[in-house]
This record gives C-alpha cells, sequence and structure tokens, in this order.
C-alpha cells in the first residue's frame, strides 16, 4: 500500500465521523463530530461500550475486549459481516480508515476468518499499517483487577504499550511463543533430536533476549514521562515500573551475549523437566511487570481499589504523554466508564490534564452530571445512546 507520510505539523489524531455496520449491537450507526470530548451517555447495556471497542479496532490488535471476529458479528445478521470506518485526522493528514471481518477458504485450511485493513481506498497489508496512522489507548473497567491479577494480564498490559512504538514487538513474541510451543511439543511427543532442539533453544534465547531489552527500554522512557507529569498530576499517584523475571535478574549482571548463553544452557539442562511441564522452566513468558505507588512505596496489590484505578489512569497518562512527546502527537483515549468512583475534585483534575494533553477522548457514563465539569473547559459533546439502530 503506498501512502504519504509527510507530517503536516499541526495535527492531532481525532476521529471527525464513525461509521459501524453489523457490529454487536448496531445494524448500523453514524456519529460525526469535532468535539475534543466525546461523552456517551445511557443506561448499562445501551451499547455504549460497543462503540468504544469499534473505535479500538483502528489500532492494531484485537480490541478492547480481545474478542474473536466472529463473536462481534450482530447476532441478529450473520451477513454481510461487520465493518468499522472513520474519516479521521492524523499527522499525515486527513485520511479514511476502514477495517473489517472476512473468510475465506484456504486450500487444505478450511474456512478462515481474517481481519481486512482499508486506508484511503487501499487495502493494507497488515494491521501495522493502521500503526503508523493511529495511536489509541483504553481504559475498561475489566482492567482494573491488572494489579491483583496474574501476572500475565501485567505482562500483556505491558506489551500493548511496548507495541505502541516498537511494532516489531507483537512479532517477536509471536517467535518466541512459537519456537517454544515446537519444543514442549517435540519433547512430549519424546522427540529429542538434539540439532532440532538446540535450534529452537536458540531462537528462543535469541528473542528473549530482544523481548527483555524492548520491554526495559520502554520502561525506562515511561519513568521518565512520569517524572515529567508531576507539576499537573495532582490527585493521580506518581508511580515506578520494573519488570522482573528471569532474564531480566541474569541480564541485569551480564552482557546480552552472556544472558544469551545462559538462557540456551537451561532450556537445554531444563529438557526432561520441561517435557513433563509442557512448557519451558522460565523466560519473558513469565516476566512480571511490577508498579509501585511512589508517594507510599508500596505495591499497587497493597493499595486500595481506589487507589489501584488512580494508579491505572497514571500509567494510561503517563504513556499518552510519552506518545505526544516521542511521535508527535496526542492519542486517542477511549476511557469506559471513568468517573464513576472518583470524587468531584479528582474528575475535575482528570479533565483538566486531559485538557492539557490535547487528546481527543472518547468516555462513556451512565449519569450526565458526572461529567458537569467538562461544561467549564473545552468543547465536547453528549451522545444519549439508546441502542440507535
Amino acid at each position: 500500500m503506498q501512502t504519504d507520510l509527510t507530517p503536516t505539523l499541526t495535527a492531532e489524531f481525532s476521529i471527525q465521523k464513525l461509521s459501524l455496520n453489523f457490529f454487536r449491537s448496531y445494524q448500523s450507526l453514524r456519529i460525526e463530530t469535532d468535539a475534543k470530548f466525546m461523552v456517551l451517555t445511557g443506561e448499562n447495556g445501551a451499547g455504549k461500550t460497543n462503540i468504544l471497542e469499534a473505535l479500538s479496532f483502528l489500532a492494531p490488535g484485537r480490541g478492547l475486549r480481545g474478542s474473536k471476529l466472529s463473536d462481534i458479528q450482530n447476532i441478529h445478521h450473520p451477513a454481510p459481516l461487520w465493518t468499522v470506518a472513520a474519516d479521521t485526522q492524523t499527522l499525515y493528514g486527513p485520511a479514511t480508515i476502514g477495517t473489517g471481518f472476512t473468510r475465506e477458504i484456504r486450500s487444505g485450511a478450511g474456512l478462515s476468518e481474517k481481519r481486512i485493513i482499508k486506508i484511503n481506498g487501499e487495502t493494507g497489508k497488515s494491521q501495522n499499517d493502521l500503526g503508523e496512522m493511529t495511536a489509541l489507548l483504553w481504559l475498561t473497567p475489566q482492567m482494573e483487577g491488572l494489579f491483583i491479577d496474574g501476572s500475565q494480564s501485567r505482562r500483556k498490559f505491558l506489551d500493548r504499550f511496548v507495541f505502541t512504538f516498537d511494532p516489531a514487538h507483537s512479532g517477536r513474541i509471536t517467535r518466541y511463543e512459537n519456537a517454544m510451543r515446537q519444543r514442549a511439543k517435540l519433547l512430549k511427543d519424546g522427540k529429542h533430536d538434539d540439532v532440532w532442539l538446540s535450534s529452537l533453544e536458540q531462537n528462543m534465547a535469541e528473542t528473549a533476549l530482544a523481548i527483555a531489552a524492548a520491554r526495559h527500554n520502554f520502561i525506562r522512557r515511561l519513568n521518565a514521562a512520569f517524572e515529567k507529569l508531576a507539576p499537573i498530576r495532582k490527585s493521580f499517584p506518581a508511580l515506578t515500573l520494573e519488570v522482573t523475571g528471569y532474564i531480566e535478574d541474569i541480564l541485569a549482571n551480564k552482557t546480552a551475549l552472556e544472558c544469551e548463553e545462559l538462557f540456551k544452557t537451561a532450556l537445554k539442562e531444563n529438557r526432561h523437566d520441561d517435557a513433563i511441564r509442557g512448557g519451558a522452566f522460565d523466560g519473558p513468558h513469565k516476566s512480571d511487570m511490577v508498579v509501585t505507588h511512589r508517594d507510599k512505596n508500596i505495591n499497587a496489590s497493597q493499595c486500595s481499589t481506589g487507589e489501584q484505578k488512580s494508579m491505572l489512569v497514571s500509567l494510561i497518562l503517563g504513556q499518552s504523554t510519552l506518545i505526544k512527546e516521542e511521535r508527535g502527537f496526542s492519542p486517542l483515549l477511549l476511557l469506559d466508564d471513568i468517573v464513576s468512583h472518583f470524587d468531584d475534585y479528582r474528575r475535575a483534575n482528570l479533565f483538566d490534564f486531559l485538557t492539557h494533553l490535547n487528546s481527543q477522548c472518547w468516555m462513556t457514563g451512565t449519569d450526565k452530571k458526572a461529567f458537569s465539569h467538562i461544561d467549564r473547559i473545552c468543547d465536547h459533546r453528549f451522545v444519549r445512546n439508546s441502542l440507535v439502530q
């Protein structure tokens, strides 16, 4: 796909028009806006989050719910298949972005689901084409268990952040996991071909170090971004992040080449036990993101529910600041049920910060009054959502 990527220097990423077809609860929906804040209000189950999910598909990945493509299809209309399209303003000027779901028959593989990408009418080669043009971050109620869930949730959260700056990160993780699965199958089947296993373990070791380095580099930059938030974050806590795990521990005292050799040797020595485990004893697939409330010097898991939600907001605001600093534009923010557990002071602080950040924000809530502070600070639009078809 040929796209002119000459920055306009003055643009922020925003949505001017959103069109949904056969997406979740909507047979069709059109929203036009040039407002900075879009607030979707309505009863629970009215379809507000579905709109945010549709917007999230304007970025690479599986959207804010992580759903299968077929699960998004409107249940009352199995055909035609769902689509999302938007007229946007990007760093490179106006662009029409579209994505959707298609099914195709592959020789020997049967029917397969596929996501298609369109940018200015041309078909994209991959979802990475979206990553070049857009940046979206989201916060949903389902993410509020991040600090008390298992390490897998935090790892995925971190990797999604890293991917925003480093699209190749997703490919590294896929390569590592593929090699790990192939190795596990060989060990389970009793096929201890040393040449084959050593090749897979070499691949795992090299890729593991690349994954760890990308995570570490991102965390370092994000911690620096948190420092810059100090004058304006007010009621939202200061954070310190780090990544912990086997690779990270040895990388702290060894060179990358030494770490690679140590991990490769450990994989070979653990083949017998890994055949029983069905995986690998350790590696970047078991690393964890540790978040500390800096003012109290305690782990996020020890904080109150209210503090944890505030810390999630701090994470999103820090990431937004870093995107604006490094990519030259503010990301689109999707904030689902963002104010329901905040007092008036914290709500006002949040809206003031979002205004300073200059992101277009799409927010949902059941009570329009909870967003009253927006009336005094910037242009906005309220949309009453009642499953409009």
